[in-house]
């Protein structure tokens, strides 16, 4: 079995996926087998992965994509503490809301939050109102 990190080179995302060998990435390539699971593209490609090391003390393996991922974590959090702090959550109502401010030109406190389509992000955008796309995870430890 063989790693790879993948990259969608229309929305940019990355992600790993298994392959028993590197000839079976190639044909499913080939066949278009290979697409991204956020945009459906077949636009995907090998990326560079990083190493597992090896410290040598305690002989304890550290990935440095789980450090990478951890200082990712660590941000996306920082953003979300920020956001949950100083915008107002609507919910499942953010695109209904996000027309309301733009049209009805309500002079809002604060800024908004909440869930919306992809299609409705779009929507948004063909009519002017910017909104942006952000990371949420939650917050779960194991």
């Amino acid at each position: 079995m063989i790693l790879y990190k993948l990259i969608c080179k229309d929305c940019e995302i990355s992600f790993d996926s298994w392959f028993s060998s590197s000839k079976e990435y190639e044909n499913l390539k080939k066949k278009k087998f290979l697409n991204c699971h956020v945009c459906d593209s077949l636009n995907v490609q090998k990326t560079l992965m990083s190493p597992s090391v090896f410290r040598s003390k305690s002989n304890t393996r550290i990935d440095s994509q789980d450090l990478k991922g951890k200082e990712i974590r660590k941000t996306i959090s920082e953003y979300q503490n920020f956001i949950k702090k100083n915008l107002d959550y609507v919910g499942e109502n953010f695109a209904y809301e996000a027309r309301s401010m733009h049209y009805e030109n309500k002079k809002a406190i604060k800024g908004i939050y909440g869930t919306a389509s992809k299609q409705d992000l779009k929507e948004l955008n063909e009519e002017g109102i910017e909104v942006e796309l952000v990371p949420w995870i939650k917050n779960i430890k194991n």
